[in-house]
């Protein structure tokens, strides 16, 4: 048990059990009384808190999705900060990033399901690759605006943040040399969409209002 006390392994599991706080879920069941995974589409990010909630309380249903966009931004985000705090070397951190993303989608109170990773996944890149966080973000804005289609803006946005890495990031990214951190990330993320893409395939997709 002696690696228990690697401050390596003791962050990559508080990277997995902090990200896996399934905030959506929570909030919901607080203020809104409805455990969201039993309606809409069943996930517990922040599309799904509006798609639930607004037909019976549309004021509540933004502020609880905005809450938990920001919160399952800022968990990614501040445990990617804490390991830079601690001078934890480059290749730690994006360990740190990655775990925070498969503890979301993958959690441990959830009997190993939970939400899509987006919103943990675009906290942990404004940290460690900032301009092309703000890119992918940017592209997800406009086709969010355009199609009113969340799995669809958000997939177009990761695609984007990583294309902007390659350009910006042409050798690798920063400390790492080698762009598999996100890539890896990115698999993770379009893994959770796949019954978003089917359903899109399949032209039964719900828009957003």
């Amino acid at each position: 048990m002696d690696f228990l006390f690697n401050i390596n392994v003791q962050f990559y599991l508080a990277a997995y059990l902090i990200g896996a706080i399934p905030f959506g879920l929570l909030l919901a069941r607080s203020f809104g009384k409805v455990d969201i995974r039993a309606h809409g589409s069943g996930s517990i990010g922040a599309t799904n808190v509006l798609r639930v909630l607004k037909e019976q309380n549309p004021a509540l249903a933004k502020k609880l999705a905005a809450a938990t966009l920001g919160l399952d931004a800022i968990k990614g985000a501040a445990l990617v900060l804490a390991a830079m705090a601690a001078g934890l070397d480059s290749h730690v951190q994006w360990s740190v990033a990655i775990l925070a993303v498969i503890g979301h989608c993958f959690s441990p109170f959830l009997k190993f399901e939970g939400g899509k990773g987006v919103a943990t996944g675009v906290g942990v890149l404004l940290v460690l690759s900032p301009l092309s966080a703000l890119v992918g973000l940017a592209v997800w804005f406009a086709v969010g605006r355009w199609l009113r289609i969340s799995s669809v803006s958000s997939l177009a946005g990761l695609l984007a943040a990583v294309l902007a890495s390659f350009v910006i990031h042409y050798g690798g990214l920063p400390g790492i040399g080698s762009h598999a951190p996100l890539i890896l990330m990115a698999i993770i993320i379009i893994y959770k969409h796949i019954p978003n893409l089917i359903r899109l395939f399949r032209g039964q997709e719900a828009t957003v209002s």
